[in-house]
């Protein structure tokens, strides 16, 4: 099975609940978590008045108790209120007014109604809060996290942590929490109540509620590890999903649909065979603590007609026992579920304090915000990632000066890609400095740092919305003016003008309904917009024909002199113009100069150019006799 590095960390060892992170999440909800509190104590407290009304009527009110020696001062009510009841006209005012009992069994009702209703309202409030919070933080979190932590982790399993785990939180907040408070005020308020009326009676009503504690303790250790798998199947199963309708297209073009459905069938499979694992064992035990609650409900009922009978206590105090015995057994019994869902909540708010223990993305040095206008240095610089032991740049020196366009050419793996992710401050350099306008980049502040430069990578990411909002993302209030204007020097503008909706045009997920080449064409359209005074192109034509790629840079060129310009490429027609050329090799700087320059010395640039010239002269050679077979 998949498992993602923060699965196999959390299986080793499960981290303890932070409950300092738990009150950071609580924040702007505590007076939801009192009101939900108050309403609690006098939802229990008027629960348990109503059959101590029902049973005063009974034995005081109904029956003729006080004539045969049953004194009013059995009555379950406090001695202070039956002595008010005697000033008033005792018994006989009662019988006269029967309806005020009534009056009094459906005020506490209404009081019971009330105050559940503001229990359950009040606390979902809070519940919805925390969560709230929890998602704003942790977005926010992660936001700021390093590029490489990124580089680290599933976004599968990101996504689960912030909506799977996020809910089970709230779902226990909602559901549990208050439950906890619920079960210990009844059992204490009943304990003290039927302790008075009678103890050996009390003994009988509770006798079997130790085995349903005990067991809800079994349920919760059997129970805590299936929920646990079953969340993690859960986990594994959301991520093939979301996998599979994000690469749709690339499952289609390989023809995979029969591998990858077979493959979502075994996780499929796995989530429904830990689920009903965990259906089975929750079974088992709402079954047996169902005939234990039965049970225990019957055998205070039967002890309880037997001391009637003998005279012991009265039909009133029997109905007392009876209810409170009930309104007891099923708390106890909700004890397993209690506990199995705080179990679940632990391990969730767990799972979520990983990703917020993860250190952000700092400051090193003194957070400037300098005019930044593009004279930059690499001065001997040297990088290597924090899991590896080779350098990825090796000593790299060079310098740029305002306005010119630097082009960048190496193979795979010789640092062009981090060397621009370096001036980004994606990464720290190991070694060495770099300077933008004399000042370490350290020292600049990252997101002025960042503002300043615009980057179009190989890949370019593109929200799922209208052409329009994804070019002037960067300036939201932006006029159509300038989103023509940058959208033609991308060469995107004809092409969008084509669309049916034109700029209204949504792009879909990822882009996915333009091609790869305009896809680029619109990221290029939208760094523009940014008008920062550098610009990184990462490869970023590489899908586009070699005709709009002249046009683009015939476009840029023009913006010559008004900002410093790095273009990766592998293509020699798009290096050529550039100012300066540097060659990468295996992290070092092998050489630079210009086109011409270049050409005319033996080194990997020559190598490529006279690879790239042969492989066009062939193509022409091509085209030239397919040309002459159709005129023949």
């Amino acid at each position: 099975m998949e498992t993602t590095v923060m699965d196999k960390e959390n299986k080793k060892e499960r981290k303890p609940v932070n409950y300092r992170l738990v009150r950071r999440f609580m924040r702007g909800t505590g007076k939801y978590f009192v009101i939900a509190a108050l309403a609690l104590i006098a939802a229990v407290a008027s629960a348990y008045l109503i059959p101590i009304v029902t049973s005063f009527t009974i034995d005081y009110v109904l029956l003729p108790y006080a004539e045969e020696g049953y004194e009013a001062g059995g009555s379950v009510l406090p001695g202070a209120i039956m002595e008010w009841i005697e000033s008033a006209g005792g018994r006989q005012m009662l019988i006269d007014h029967l309806y005020l009992m009534a009056v009094a069994l459906l005020l506490f009702t209404a009081i019971n109604a009330l105050s559940t209703y503001l229990r359950r309202s009040y606390i979902a409030y809070a519940g919805e809060g925390v969560a709230k919070n929890m998602r704003d933080d942790l977005y926010e979190h992660l936001a700021n996290l390093p590029f490489d932590y990124h580089k680290h982790v599933s976004t599968g399993d990101l996504v689960q942590r912030c909506t799977s785990d996020v809910d089970t939180v709230r779902r226990f907040i909602q559901n549990q929490l208050l439950e906890i408070v619920r079960t210990v005020l009844m059992v204490v308020i009943a304990a003290v109540i039927m302790l008075q009326m009678d103890p050996l009676l009390t003994l009988w009503s509770v006798m079997l509620m130790p085995i349903l504690f005990i067991s809800s303790f079994v349920y919760f250790r059997a129970v805590k590890n299936a929920f646990t798998e079953a969340d993690e199947a859960e986990g594994r199963l959301s991520a093939a999903i979301q996998e599979n309708l994000t690469g749709v297209r690339v499952v289609r073009a390989f023809g995979q649909q029969r591998r990858e459905m077979q493959s979502f069938t075994e996780k499929n499979s796995d989530f429904r065979k830990k689920n009903l694992r965990l259906n089975a064992l929750m079974a088992y035990y709402w079954s047996a603590s169902d005939c234990l609650g039965y049970l225990q409900i019957m055998l205070s009922l039967a002890i309880g007609v037997y001391f009637a009978i003998k005279g012991r206590i009265s039909v009133g105090g029997v109905l007392v026992f009876t209810s409170y015995t009930s309104m007891l057994t099923w708390p106890v019994r909700q004890l397993g579920r209690i506990l199995a869902d705080l179990g679940k909540a632990s391990v969730s708010l767990g799972r979520i304090d990983e990703i917020m223990s993860a250190p952000v993305e700092s400051e090193p040095g003194l957070a400037l915000t300098p005019e930044i206008r593009g004279d930059i240095e690499f001065r001997n610089v040297s990088f290597t990632y924090e899991d590896g032991n080779e350098k990825v740049l090796d000593d790299v020196s060079f310098t740029v000066k305002h306005g010119e366009t630097i082009a960048i050419l190496g193979s795979t793996g010789s640092g062009k890609s981090s060397l621009v992710q370096l001036l980004q401050r994606l990464y720290t350099v190991t070694e060495g400095e770099i300077l933008i306008d004399g000042v370490n980049v350290n020292d600049i502040e990252r997101h002025h740092l960042r503002r300043n430069i615009g980057i179009v990578l190989q890949e370019p990411f593109l929200y799922s919305r209208t052409i329009m909002d994804n070019i002037r993302i960067v300036d939201p209030e932006a006029p159509e003016e300038r989103v023509f204007e940058a959208a033609g020097t991308a060469a995107i503008h004809d092409v969008v003008m084509g669309f049916e909706k034109g700029y209204e045009t949504v792009v879909g997920e990822r882009g996915v309904t333009l091609s790869g080449g305009q896809k680029q064409h619109v990221a290029i359209a939208r760094m523009l917009m940014q008008e920062a005074p550098i610009i990184i192109l990462d490869d970023s034509m590489s899908a586009v024909d070699t005709e709009t790629d002249a046009s683009i840079r015939a476009a840029l060129s023009g913006r010559r002199g008004e900002c410093t310009t790095f273009i990766i490429s592998h293509r020699i027609t798009t290096l050529s113009s550039a100012d300066r050329i540097l060659v990468l090799e295996h992290g070092r700087l092998a050489e630079q100069g210009t086109h011409e320059e270049l050409i005319r010395r033996e080194g990997l640039y020559k190598r490529i150019a006279g690879i790239q010239d042969m492989l066009e002269d062939e193509l022409a050679k091509e085209e030239g006799g397919e040309t002459e077979w159709k005129n023949s």
